[in-house]
């Protein structure tokens, strides 16, 4: 167990970061942030104006191209003293995680092992970002291609994996030159921003290139997008909020780049032959991890008609023996949902599937925020459990006829983000993967996979663009062809 003893907490939440200076916001509203498991108040955040977001972007303009000249060392060691900084804050970090997005401490320390991985994965950014040399058909000409820091990068993050989703962001942006201006989540401005601000901040970061803009969307939301600084525009969110978001990058004075990702309604498909009880344990994982509020959760169990019944009979089971309620035990399996909104969508969602059929398992009363699983059968395509994101622990199980149904059943969907399938014959599990419309397909797995050196991302209206990797070098640089000739060259006139 790490520790930062060291060290004293972080404190000061309640200031904004801009320009390298931690000031209080100048709007009239606070941004109230609390515990969702026990209302408790966490930090009163005065919000930010349009004002405070442009001074965020004058000093990212100012700072990001002496930044872009760095070495690749230089800025290399800021992100390997990220790492070590966020190793020894690992208990206050997951503590916040706890507390504030209503985090499991399993899910905590899955969010913060992912964090780390990202950071660690984009100091290694700057010695693999390259160019190339091509020939060219004229006499005496050299083309050269450069990858260039595509400039400033905004950055508007989720609440449901706070940490995580903002960090493989701005790692990656920071690591390749960029500056970044960053709107976290409304409900989780700490693990959202203002935290990973402190750890940037104390590894050396030089001023201006990372601000954070605590806002709310009616003063700053559209202006991040539209304010004619950013090159790219990195949302993470849904699928609703990221067609605005793409209209506003392609539809104003200044045309921005996205990358957008966005909801999933991942099918999680049990073959006939299937290992049925790893398969309900990953069922069980993969769908109530975090309370299902990640867009790779599973949000549709399919199950082969042969092997439905005892399925699903060993799922209530399993299930049933999932601990319920402070997410600060470390047995805890389904803790709070984020907020009142939620629950009040949640409780929607139970009622309309009842309304079109679906037969109800398992349920519980939900206390507060806590809602415990609920398992619902004889769902079928058209239901709104199958055609629409849950984000919460609901679950519907869909009865397929055979292989092709299944396949069939886990395509329709606008969403194509990620999938999983079990059977015991990894060839046809190969051929059924790829079979899949979606950006990711696990085999023998969960949908809930990430790691920081594979392509993240999704297909149809789950998406734009790839994070981690390979994949994200070339989301967050430009490509600049600059040809040389090197002898005159004869033209028609």
């Amino acid at each position: 167990m790490s520790s930062n003893d060291n060290n004293s907490a972080y404190s000061d939440f309640h200031l904004q970061f801009i320009a390298g200076e931690w000031q209080k916001g100048k709007d009239d509203s606070i941004n109230t942030n609390t515990n969702p498991y026990n209302g408790d108040t966490l930090v009163e955040i005065q919000q930010a104006t349009k004002d405070q977001l442009n001074e965020a972007y004058d000093a990212a303009d100012q700072a990001q191209a002496e930044w872009a000249k760095q070495t690749p060392a230089t800025r290399a060691a800021v992100l390997y003293k990220a790492v070590h900084i966020l190793e020894q804050r690992q208990d206050e970090i997951v503590d916040w995680l706890i507390k504030e997005s209503g985090s499991t401490r399993i899910k905590a320390m899955v969010e913060f092992s992912a964090t780390r991985a990202i950071t660690l994965e984009a100091a290694t950014f700057p010695n693999r970002v390259h160019g190339e040399i091509r020939p060219s058909n004229t006499p005496g000409k050299e083309n050269f291609i450069y990858r260039e820091p595509i400039g400033i990068v905004a950055v508007i993050s989720p609440w449901n994996f706070p940490l995580h989703l903002t960090q493989r962001s701005i790692a990656p942006a920071l690591a390749l030159g960029n500056a970044v201006v960053l709107k976290p989540a409304s409900d989780t401005p700490v693990t959202g921003g203002l935290l990973l601000a402190k750890v940037f901040e104390e590894a050396g970061l030089p001023k201006g290139l990372l601000n954070v803009v605590v806002g709310s969307g009616s003063e700053i939301g559209d202006a991040i997008v539209e304010h004619k600084a950013p090159s790219l525009i990195s949302f993470t969110g849904s699928t609703s909020v990221g067609k605005h978001i793409g209209e506003l990058a392609n539809g104003g004075e200044y045309i921005k780049q996205v990358a957008l990702e966005l909801g999933g309604n991942s099918p999680f498909v049990v073959l006939k032959d299937a290992d049925i009880e790893q398969a309900v344990k990953a069922a069980a994982f993969g769908k109530f991890l975090h309370q299902g509020q990640i867009c790779i959760a599973i949000n549709r169990v399919i199950v082969e008609d042969d092997i439905y019944d005892e399925f699903v009979e060993r799922f209530l089971a399993h299930v049933k023996t999932l601990n319920v309620g402070d997410p600060s035990k470390q047995d805890t399996a389904v803790g709070p949902i984020i907020n009142e909104k939620q629950v009040k969508s949640l409780k929607e969602k139970i009622a309309k599937a009842q309304e079109e059929g679906a037969k109800m398992i398992l349920s519980g009363e939900i206390d507060g925020q806590v809602v415990p699983p609920h398992i619902f059968t004889e769902v079928t395509r058209e239901m709104d459990l199958s055609r629409n994101e849950v984000f919460g622990p609901l679950v519907g199980i869909i009865r397929a006829k055979d292989e092709d149904d299944a396949l069939s059943i886990a395509n329709d969907s606008m969403y194509g983000l990620s999938s999983a399938v079990f059977t015991a014959d990894m060839q046809k599990g190969l051929r059924f993967a790829r079979g899949i419309r979606a950006g990711m397909t696990h085999i023998n797995d969960i949908s809930v996979n990430d790691e920081s050196n594979t392509p993240f991302g999704g297909e149809k209206n789950s998406g734009i663009g790839r994070f981690n990797g390979e994949w994200v070098l070339e989301e967050f640089t430009r490509t600049h062809w600059i040809s040389m000739q090197n002898e005159p060259r004869d033209y028609p006139f």
